[in-house]
């Protein structure tokens, strides 16, 4: 878990086809997680000279670690190999989702967790080194660059998809890698 070089935190963009998809995903809301899993199956099925896939975090309160979550995976893209490595630390946060969550959004074993405890869960399960990282000013940058974003394309559940710039209600968490790319059509 050393750290070698920090940065500004990496883009979420994988693929660099002319179709653009846009996931707006919160890392412990479990509709965001099920549409997390399949992302990168459906970059490989469609192609990445097809689709430019990107992921916009986007934090909801009533998910209550939601903030400080967003920024330990940004702070993991602000490492040697940003953008993986973010990508790694959102999907160890589903993985493990009840160990980021409140029960009920209120209540639960979380009731008596700090950040720094967070923080350190999460340095486990992905064998990253997030406190330093965590307290950057670019990081601090891109959590307001990603909830900006959010907010001016009138974002305000997760997950949320944008297909060539707009909103496109037709993706939905529950459907297959197969249904999603029909859509692209």
């Amino acid at each position: 878990m050393s750290i070698t070089k920090i940065t500004k935190p990496a883009d979420l963009i994988w693929g660099h086809g002319p179709r653009e998809v846009t996931f707006f995903l919160e890392p412990t809301c479990p509709f965001s997680v099920r549409a997390s899993r399949k992302l990168m199956p459906f970059l490989k099925h469609v192609g990445e000279d097809v689709l430019t896939l990107q992921v916009v975090l986007h934090s909801q309160p009533w998910h209550l670690f939601s903030g400080v979550l967003m920024r330990c995976i940004l702070a993991a893209a602000a490492l040697p190999a940003g953008r993986d490595e973010a990508w790694q630390t959102l999907r160890a946060i589903g993985d493990h989702r009840e160990e980021f969550e409140f029960f009920h959004h209120c209540e639960g074993a979380n009731m008596q967790t700090t950040p720094d405890e967070l923080i350190a869960r999460l340095e486990v399960y992905t064998r990253l080194a997030l406190a330093k990282p965590f307290h950057l000013a670019s990081v601090t940058d891109a959590m307001k660059a990603h909830t900006r974003y959010a907010r001016e394309n009138s974002i305000h559940v997760s997950p949320t998809v944008m297909l060539d710039g707009k909103v496109d209600d037709r993706f939905q968490s529950g459907q297959s890698i197969e249904e999603w790319a029909t859509l692209l059509r």
